[in-house]
């Protein structure tokens, strides 16, 4: 791992809560990233050729689930003291890892449209708490042409009736979020926390490189994302993972792995946004 290794201060948490995401760089050292890198490459070739495998999020831009354990760093990612601190003091002592993915795009990716990733909760609606986290790290440097992911600080608290599905704003609002917007220039090694309901969207990739993301998605008890994946692990595995981990990974134990079939489609990103 071999990266900042601190847990999340005091003014990291409050950014969180105010902006809707936080950002720690060099959380983990380059070369950490680079095996990230080859194994989610080649988990994403194999997808391809396995229906539901790969889900389209707009034209050339893909989100897969996969197995934890074919992730060589997954135990140092969640076990890092700044991804476990801010679990903790955002969403409660008993917070549970339901979600590990990565988002993919290629060469040729468009502007998503302005979206967050489910509906906001009456919690998050009414009294201003975050249930739900999701975490996200680079495998490459990213640069503005590669269709940096950009995110509009603050937006997690937007609630309005005028959001289809209760996800996307109308076009009305996108000068908001387009004023608002910050583009991730994140490096190998950096690490981001965020709500995902706070507005953000992937850019158009006019390079010549992928741009792959990993997703790890915590709850807090009874948030219910979970009900969306189906996270498993080998018995072998299983055995192998410390006890205080396994307080916080509600997953399945089999024999052996199966393919993932996606149940988190998001029908509003398969076309893109012009």
């Amino acid at each position: 791992m071999a990266g900042d290794v601190a847990g999340p201060s005091a003014q990291e948490i409050e950014q969180l809560h105010t902006d809707g995401i936080v950002g720690r760089r060099s959380a983990f050292s380059p070369e950490w990233a680079d095996r990230l890198g080859e194994d989610i490459m080649t988990i994403f070739q194999e997808s391809l050729e396995l229906p539901g495998a790969a889900v389209g999020r707009g034209p050339n831009r893909y989100y897969v689930e996969i197995h934890p354990e074919r992730l060589r760093g997954f135990l140092e990612l969640v076990t890092h003291p700044w991804v476990t601190g801010i679990c903790e003091k955002v969403l409660g002592a008993e917070y549970q890892f339901v979600e590990v993915g990565f988002d993919v795009p290629l060469p040729g990716a468009e502007n998503q449209p302005w979206h967050r990733d489910f509906p906001s909760p009456p919690e998050t609606v009414r009294d201003h708490k975050l249930t739900s986290l999701a975490f996200n790290l680079t495998t490459v440097d990213v640069t503005p042409e590669m269709g940096p992911f950009e995110i509009a600080p603050g937006t997690q608290w937007d609630d309005s009736p005028e959001f289809e599905h209760g996800m996307f704003p109308p076009r009305s609002h996108w000068p908001r979020y387009e004023a608002l917007g910050r583009s991730r220039l994140t490096r190998r090694g950096d690490i981001s926390a965020r709500s995902a309901l706070t507005i953000h969207r992937g850019t158009a990739n006019r390079s010549d490189t992928p741009r792959p993301t990993l997703v790890l998605g915590v709850d807090a008890p009874g948030a219910g994302n979970d009900e969306r994946h189906d996270l498993m692990v080998t018995r072998d595995y299983h055995r192998e993972l410390p006890e205080t981990l396994l307080a916080h990974f509600p997953c399945r134990v089999v024999d052996r792995l199966e393919p993932i079939e996606q149940q988190h489609t998001i029908e509003g990103l398969v076309m893109g946004a012009p």
